[in-house]
């Protein structure tokens, strides 16, 4: 079996195949069923913001041959302004307090989202996807925020793995999530 290759997003193609990625694991697009037992993904982006995206800081993927099977968004305060639920995660940390600062005057980026493809989860991917995250953005950011739906148990297990830590839970239109943070400042992992 060919090799996951875990690297940043340098072509279009490869954008194409986030939004592939997203589209088949998109809650809207899978059953009640799959979506407790795999996990599933929330938003969805446009091809063009995907694009824009990418332009700031180029997100996270992993590859089998030509086929992206796994991604981790890379979401920097830039894109403010371009996705509801992005700017609903950006204004939740505005005036949210962590050791004495407020994220939203923090160094923090953002994981617009993170999936992995049915047929390679429990590889490893998530973390070689974070590892890569932080290795790449660790020198800009403190902080890598996100924030999880209450109703993924498999994606919140994922992050806490990873060294993220649950820091609040919000409701947003009746569904609570919980946003977790990956301090770079005062845990490695």
């Amino acid at each position: 079996m060919e090799k996951v290759l875990i690297k940043r997003v340098t072509e279009d193609w490869e954008i194409e195949g986030i939004k592939a990625l997203e589209e088949e694991n998109n809650l809207a697009n899978i059953s009640k069923e799959e979506s407790v037992k795999e996990g599933f993904v929330t938003a969805s982006y446009s091809i063009d913001l995907l694009r824009r995206m990418n332009e700031i800081q180029p997100s996270i993927i992993a590859l089998h041959g030509d086929k992206v099977v796994g991604y981790a968004m890379v979401t920097d305060k830039e894109l403010y302004g371009q996705h509801s639920l992005l700017d609903s995660l950006f204004d939740a940390l505005a005036d949210m307090n962590y050791q004495g600062e407020k994220l939203g005057d923090g160094k923090v980026v953002l994981v617009g989202q993170l999936c992995v493809a049915k047929p390679f989860r429990g590889q490893g991917l998530v973390p070689k996807m974070y590892n890569l995250f932080k290795e790449c953005l660790i020198n800009q950011y403190d902080y890598c925020v996100t924030d999880i739906s209450e109703a993924n148990p498999r994606s919140i297990r994922a992050h806490e793995k990873c060294g993220f830590k649950i820091i609040d839970t919000l409701e947003y239109e009746g569904v609570k999530w919980h946003i977790v943070m990956w301090d770079w400042i005062n845990y490695s992992k």
